[in-house]
């Protein structure tokens, strides 16, 4: 009888965090935490045991075995995402899988490779007059200036590790907008990804402050809503209370 937990050489797992490696044991849970296998932050809002890797039935698998936080994952691409609510498990099926989460203000960010993963990734294939399906949701200049000023700091980071969500106030200053507008159109970009289906942007007054700020942007970074060389255009001058003719349109 073939033991299911076996992992030959073409199916290992490591996982990598700010330049570290850990090779998984499929036979060990490999935690992930305040004080843990991957001990990632003396955070007082992380979980001592956040999330737990573990290898069952052929496949990699990432749990959520913490009561309040909530994880993202995506694929190398940007293509496929998932978010890993708690008490969630979902299985590891890419050669490298970006799991994204934030506690308090911080967000962290590691990566876990697999030799030989179950599914593989393709290149999205555009429609014949040049448009494609990913990133189907049209955002307003305005509503894209708003998530790259609070995305900034995990754009700016090089791999994985932690960055600093910016509050309301800091990013309407990034921005030169009074608080009321940002505030506006944050409603008004949490509101149109959550009816297109992104968890986690809408709830009760508890979820509205750091917890959607940080749910928007694990989810814009992941699926290169925003990316790096966009992050200029946050310095192009604009004038204040102006709006384009797409915002006027959208009449936000």
């Amino acid at each position: 009888m073939t033991d299911t937990n076996q992992v030959t050489d073409t199916n290992q797992a490591s996982v990598e965090y700010c330049g570290e490696w850990y090779r998984l044991d499929p036979n060990t849970a490999f935690t992930v935490g305040r004080d843990a296998d991957l001990d990632i932050d003396d955070n007082q809002y992380l979980h001592r045991h956040f999330l737990q890797i573990t290898f069952s039935d052929g496949l990699w698998w990432l749990n959520n075995v913490g009561s309040r936080l909530s994880a993202s994952m995506s694929d190398s691409a940007g293509g496929v995402q998932a978010w890993l609510a708690p008490g969630a498990r979902l299985p590891i099926v890419f050669r490298l899988t970006t799991v994204v989460f934030t506690a308090g203000p911080t967000s962290y960010e590691f990566a876990v490779h697999t030799s030989l993963p179950p599914f593989i990734d393709t290149s999205t294939v555009p429609d014949g007059d040049g448009a494609t399906t990913f990133g189907a949701i049209a955002f307003t200049s305005s509503q894209r200036l708003l998530i790259l000023a609070l995305a900034e700091p995990m754009l700016k980071r090089d791999g994985s590790g932690t960055s600093e969500i910016p509050s309301s106030a800091a990013a309407a200053e990034r921005l030169g907008w009074a608080i009321s507008r940002f505030n506006r159109k944050l409603d008004n970009v949490c509101d149109k990804l959550a009816r297109s289906g992104v968890d986690g942007l809408r709830g009760g007054v508890g979820a509205l402050a750091t917890n959607r700020r940080a749910r928007l942007v694990e989810y814009a970074v992941l699926s290169r809503i925003v990316t790096r060389d966009q992050l200029p255009l946050l310095d192009e001058p604009q004038a204040p209370g102006s709006s384009t003719p797409t915002d006027r349109n959208a009449r936000l």
